[in-house]
């Protein structure tokens, strides 16, 4: 199999090509490193085609030929997903979402490459509906400060599935929701690399609202073996968008205390006013996911923050010898 990764350099692209590898696979990835990184690649470099786009992916010309061929399966994991990162440049994260997603498209038309496509639980945005299954539309402002991504991940499912379909096209869409781990980013503006750092360095956590809005962590070896999983499906088995995603749901303020479980430490906490449009709630159903990939989370939230904790300690001490 030869599998092309787009944002392998980032925070979940580089477990899958990791993953993808251990399987045998031959890996290309492209990434313009906007969010991403060639550290988090280096040790599996000698094994994968690895392409710094100069240009994005947003632009059809002169994208890059494999050392490796036709590709047989494309994982599009291109665009910032954190909202600091996406709303830097919303325009940027909207064209990535969906001219990115055409680009895609038709490469894998040429190719005949199936597509497995990174969507999200914010296409659901503040919902009205909980927990969210598949079958839920979504309340979701479209001219607010997170519609660029949240807008974008929806038109890019529209014409995914335009594409099965008009072109009869073999195109799978995941909906990850909240997702942690290995590999995030310090500064990602995530909840679980915010308050790991903050621990690590003592400092208060950065709590938004009351605290009392809910998330459910998904430790990313869950989310990389669901994703596998939904590509190896026999397409006629294929229904629609699946969610990926740790059903067991906490508010922010029980988040705090299962860190402090964990780091030994009582942690202090500051306050800040909740942003525009932050959902309430969120909490996958992952009754198809459980019934067509036979899938389901395996790494507690525990044992997840010990490991994301270790990797953020010793990301630190490595950035304090330099």
């Amino acid at each position: 199999m030869h599998a092309l990764v787009t944002g392998g350099a980032g925070f979940l692209g580089s477990h899958l090509v990791r993953a993808l590898l251990k399987e045998g696979a031959q890996v290309t990835v492209w990434d313009n490193l906007y969010t991403g990184s060639r550290k988090n690649l280096n040790e599996v470099a000698g094994a994968i085609d690895f392409h710094n786009l100069d240009i994005r992916i947003t632009s059809p010309e002169n994208l890059p030929v494999s050392r490796f061929g036709k590709f047989g399966v494309i994982f599009n994991l291109a665009c910032p997903a954190s909202p600091p990162h996406y709303q830097k440049d919303p325009i940027f994260t909207w064209e990535t979402s969906v001219l990115g997603m055409h680009n895609i498209l038709r490469i894998a038309d040429s190719h005949g490459a199936m597509v497995l496509h990174a969507s999200t639980s914010e296409i659901y945005g503040d919902p009205l509906v909980h927990p969210q299954p598949e079958s839920y539309w979504g309340n979701v402002n479209p001219v607010g400060i997170r519609s660029c991504y949240d807008e974008g991940k929806r038109a890019a499912e529209t014409l995914a599935q335009d594409y099965v379909r008009f072109k009869k096209a073999d195109v799978r869409l995941f909906r990850i929701f909240n997702t942690y781990g290995e590999y995030m980013y310090p500064d990602d503006g995530r909840v679980i690399s915010n308050f790991c750092i903050a621990a690590l360095k003592d400092a208060p956590v950065p709590v938004y609202g009351d605290g009392s809005q809910t998330r459910s962590f998904c430790y990313a070896s869950d989310l990389i073996a669901g994703i596998l999983s939904l590509q190896k499906l026999p397409r006629e088995k294929y229904d629609g968008p699946v969610n990926l995603g740790n059903p067991r749901e906490f508010t922010i303020r029980e988040l705090v205390g299962v860190l402090e479980k964990v780091t030994g430490k009582k942690l202090q906490v500051k306050n800040f006013p909740l942003p525009e449009d932050d959902p309430k709630v969120r909490r996958p159903v992952i009754e198809k996911a459980q019934r067509l990939l036979n899938w389901t989370p395996k790494v507690d939230l525990e044992e997840g923050l010990q490991k994301t904790l270790a990797y953020f300690s010793e990301e630190i001490k490595n950035a304090k010898s330099k």
